[in-house]
């Protein structure tokens, strides 16, 4: 029995040894795949235990979460064949471990490495139908929708989703940003002679609007005015005529007086009138008479 217990010892150890080796645990963050002798197996492993077979298979394991490549500024041509330098980042996570694997070998800066391709072509494609103003004027997520559109159907062939894409900035190069500029400000000068020609032809809508209305107003006003004026004449007239027939000795005494008030004793004022005539009636005879 002594001599036994080393062997039963080292049988015990072996069997623990073989277990553990025959065991792999999967993480909720991992992605494991399983070979025989080099090859894919097995995939899309749940969290948890699973078993495998020692010296035949092998387990190679991948993050599950979101992954991020910051790729540095790079020129990208315009359709006037001008050079932007755009800075952009991408979230990516692999999707489909096996494809994974066979495209990458499971080598994060490869699989990596080729995604940017993708995207560069994608972002090449849509820099090359726009001018420098619509890449700078458009709306960035509607530019980044149309790339993306290409770019996620090709990163599907490397086991990638591509997430999400964004351009963190855009920048011009040394010889495009004076014409781009110039264009801008040329752009803006059109605007506003636009605008200040809108704003021109209406105030001049306005001005004739209120000449009009003046002409109107002023000729209603001379109108009423003339009525007015009739009718006070009338009005006037009447109340002459009658106070005339009530007296008309005494009515042409009144005008007398007031014609006297009007022309004499003004200073500087020369008159030469016949004595005789009918303007000095009343100052002969108090009674008026001829």
């Amino acid at each position: 029995m002594k001599k036994l217990a080393p062997g039963l010892l080292v049988t015990a150890v072996v069997a623990v040894i073989l277990g553990m080796m025959s065991v792999f645990a999967v993480d909720e963050r991992d992605l494991a795949v399983k070979f025989r002798f080099g090859e894919i197996v097995e995939t899309g492993f749940r969290p948890g235990l699973h078993f495998l077979i020692p010296f035949v298979n092998n387990v190679e394991k991948y993050p599950r979460q979101i992954l991020t490549i910051n790729n540095p500024q790079e020129q990208f041509l315009t359709k006037e064949k001008k050079n932007l330098l755009v800075d952009f980042f991408v979230k990516w996570r692999i999707t489909d471990v096996g494809e994974y694997y066979r495209a990458s070998g499971g080598n994060e800066s490869l699989a990596s490495q080729r995604l940017l391709e993708i995207l560069k072509d994608g972002i090449r494609a849509e820099f090359a139908i726009r001018t420098v103003p619509q890449v700078v004027a458009a709306e960035r997520r509607e530019l980044l929708d149309a790339m993306l559109s290409a770019a996620r159907e090709d990163a599907t062939s490397l086991g990638i989703e591509i997430v999400d894409v964004r351009v963190k900035r855009i920048e011009f190069s040394d010889e495009v940003s004076e014409s781009v500029f110039n264009r801008m400000r040329q752009e803006r000068a059109r605007t506003a002679a636009e605008l200040r020609a809108q704003g021109a032809e209406a105030a001049e809508q306005i001005r004739a609007d209120a000449d009009r209305q003046r002409t109107v107003i002023i000729a209603t006003a001379y109108r009423d005015a003339e009525v007015l004026r009739g009718e006070g004449d009338a009005e006037s007239a009447r109340i002459y005529a009658n106070a005339y027939r009530k007296n008309p000795e005494f009515f042409a005494f009144y005008r007398s007086l007031s014609a006297y008030r009007r022309s004499l004793g003004q200073p500087n004022d020369l008159m030469l009138l016949d004595t005789k005539g009918e303007f000095f009636r009343f100052l002969k005879q108090s009674e008026g008479g001829r």
